[in-house]
């Protein structure tokens, strides 16, 4: 047995039960040995007077009460009792656990789990310990069919052989000596199981530091390629069509889409591989600019090649770039196309005939070979990473690249983020552009909103309606968008069709829906996070979203971007009763600004950074346990390293980095 052994050999563990966890991605005890918890339950017995109202924590003391079980209806009943901690007399209530009833006997002690509710001198039962532990209890993230305790007793198995000494130290001495960084293995057993809240703390910074750590070295290895292979192409465009082509337009372009432009062509005229960033709020015009570098790139004899996360935003490109460049050869290419199709097109740019093309992943495929491949653009950075970057530029000289991302992001973090990128910031809409109207209702309010809506459904708008978001429970998310559609589907059935959009649909049927509502075949969209970012659909000028206050400002500002994208004034409406005074203010400040970097700043203070990129719709890259912005010291620090050891042309053969190596060679898990 070892690392890539299946976790069906752990004992306690069979191929049924294995099974399971694949659904979380765990196959091998490595996958298992490294499958983090996401938070702690401290399970160490305190005192009342130390616990804040509404806090979970285990109480311990004597019982003073039998235990007393009360029914109110169908399977709902209630068991109480009375429990003792020095002086003060503590109410216990457990819900719909009768069985408990013979564990809770006077006069025994007894350690409860639970919440604490001080102005009642109340307990509300979550479990009973066996008795108070010293140590804390990992929670982990989980699907349905897996439950806490099987992971922990799984986790457990592994420990008990031993397999998490199997794990090879992948840091070298100098940096766990320079950091003060625990080796790997005790990294990882405290992790899961830290004896305290210190040696958590010190596990976390390990494992933390290593995740950053490596995809630094990706991102400064890439940077070194880049510079190894070529300095770059120059596109000599020419500046007298280009110059034609701006005043064709049928509007200005703002001081901002002017300079980054200036910054983009300058970029592909030098001579210097571009790699570049454009960041620009929600609706502020990056295609176009994007759209021009294209054409620039055309007038001087250079293919370009524009990458976006689905087939719907590819076919949305490719009309838009046909209305702009009516003469030019534009060819889309997706994997969903018919092959003979396919094959048509994939000759057509080997050869040189297409202009520009836009597509999906398939532009990076083994199969595609390009005429002359001068400037690679991707749209919505984070879909794509370090890998395909590096497929892109092997497909032609070392082309330009340009990303673009709606993600408000400091320059300061998307530099260190994103490999020291150039930035360049559209942060202006266009003339002309109505601003998003924003308001704020209460539950009780709905009836009217909805009463609104019908009387808008008359003059042909369209609505999107986002169901709550529950955490961590994707089955939850599903279950509330259904019967949200459901109650919609009833509500309006004489006035417009809702379909449902989630993210367990393949990938077709949600761009079939979406075509349909592009399409005004579908008037109510009800619909989970999934909805594309860039989807345009003019007509859809109500934005709804439930429960809003759980969501950051940056994704509700993402979501509100959705409509306001013709020339229709439009509204998004934000539902919430927040509990809290942070969720108060956000609701406020929604409906105060349209300023994406506004709102990120905002979120920033109120939420703490932890929350702000960690969501899909960011354009930031995915950690398992270390986050860019709340651990940007440790990230900073990092790419300082990284860049020292990759910019050493000796370090691959230095005895202290050679443990990194096999680590590098693999796939790079940060895409």
């Amino acid at each position: 047995m070892d690392l890539q052994s299946s976790i069906a050999e752990l004992k306690g563990l069979g191929p049924k039960s294995a099974e399971k966890f694949h659904k979380i991605n765990i196959y091998t005890i490595e996958d298992l040995l490294l499958y983090y918890p996401f938070r702690y339950e401290d399970f160490k017995s305190k005192s009342v007077f130390e616990l804040a109202d509404g806090e979970k924590a285990v109480i311990t003391g004597t019982v003073v009460t039998p235990a007393n079980v009360q029914y109110y209806g169908y399977k709902r009943n209630r068991l109480s009792f009375k429990m003792k901690q020095g002086e003060t007399v503590i109410n216990v209530s457990f819900f719909n656990q009768p069985y408990l009833q013979d564990k809770i006997a006077a006069g025994s002690q007894l350690a409860v789990f639970g919440k604490w509710q001080a102005l009642k001198s109340a307990v509300t039962g979550i479990k009973i310990l066996a008795e108070a532990a010293d140590d804390m209890q990992p929670v982990y993230r989980l699907v349905q069919g897996i439950t806490q305790n099987a992971l922990v007793k799984a986790i457990k198995s592994a420990f008990s052989a031993d397999a998490h000494k199997w794990l090879p130290e992948n840091l070298p001495q100098v940096l766990l000596d320079k950091y003060r960084l625990l080796g790997r293995s005790q990294a990882t057993a405290a992790m899961h199981f830290p004896k305290d809240l210190a040696q958590y703390r010190q596990a976390l910074r390990r494992i933390k530091f290593e995740e950053l750590f490596y995809f630094q070295m990706n991102l400064q290895l890439l940077k070194a390629a880049d510079k190894a292979e070529s300095s770059g192409i120059a596109v000599k465009y020419d500046e007298k069509r280009l110059e034609q082509k701006f005043a064709e337009l049928p509007f200005s372009l703002t001081e901002a889409q002017k300079n980054s432009l200036s910054e983009i062509l300058a970029d592909m005229k030098s001579g210097r591989h571009m790699n570049r960033l454009l960041q620009g709020d929600v609706g502020s015009g990056k295609t176009v600019i994007a759209s021009l570098a294209m054409y620039a790139a055309y007038t001087a004899g250079w293919q370009s090649a524009l990458m976006v996360p689905t087939e719907i935003l590819a076919e949305q490109h490719y009309e838009s770039l046909s209305a702009l460049f009516p003469d030019l050869s534009i060819a889309i290419l997706t994997s969903g196309m018919k092959a003979a199709v396919k094959r048509t097109v994939l000759s057509a740019i080997a050869s040189g005939s297409v202009n520009m093309v836009v597509g999906t992943h398939a532009l990076i495929q083994e199969a595609v070979t390009y005429h002359r491949l001068g400037l690679v653009i991707t749209d919505e950075q984070h879909r794509f990473g370090v890998r395909q970057r590096r497929l892109f530029r092997e497909k032609g000289a070392n082309p330009d690249v340009l990303m673009m991302t709606a993600t408000p992001i400091p320059r300061t973090l998307a530099i260190t983020a994103f490999g020291e990128m150039d930035v360049s910031t559209i942060d202006e809409l266009p003339a002309g552009r109505k601003p998003v109207v924003t308001r704020w209702v209460k539950h009780s309010e709905l009836d009217t909103v909805f009463s609104w809506i019908r009387s808008e459904l008359k003059k042909a708008a369209q609505v999107y309606v986002i169901s709550p978001l529950i955490e961590e429970s994707e089955s939850l998310d599903l279950k509330n968008a259904v019967a949200l559609h459901e109650e919609l589907s009833a509500y309006f059935a004489e006035d417009a069709k809702v379909a449902l959009l989630h993210g367990r649909l393949k990938n077709d049927e949600k761009d079939s829906i979406m075509q349909d509502f592009k399409n005004k075949k579908i008037q109510i969209l009800v619909s989970t996070t999934v909805i594309e970012v860039g989807v345009n659909v003019p007509d859809a000028t109500i934005m709804l979203i439930m429960d809003a206050d759980r969501f950051g400002l940056s994704q509700l500002h993402q979501l509100r971007g959705r409509v306001g994208r013709g020339d229709k004034q439009s509204y998004a409406i934000l539902v919430a009763n927040p509990k809290t005074d942070s969720g108060k203010e956000r609701m406020q400040i929604m409906t105060q600004t349209n300023d994406g970097f506004l709102l990120a700043e905002a979120d920033l203070k109120l939420r703490g950074a932890g929350e702000i990129f960690g969501t899909r719709q960011s354009g930031l890259p995915e950690f398992q346990v270390a986050d860019i912005v709340e651990d940007f010291n440790i990230l900073e620090e990092a790419r300082r390293v990284a860049a020292r050891i990759v910019s050493d042309e000796n370090w691959r053969q230095d005895k202290r980095w050679a443990s990194i190596l096999p680590h590098l060679d693999q796939k790079d898990s940060f895409d």
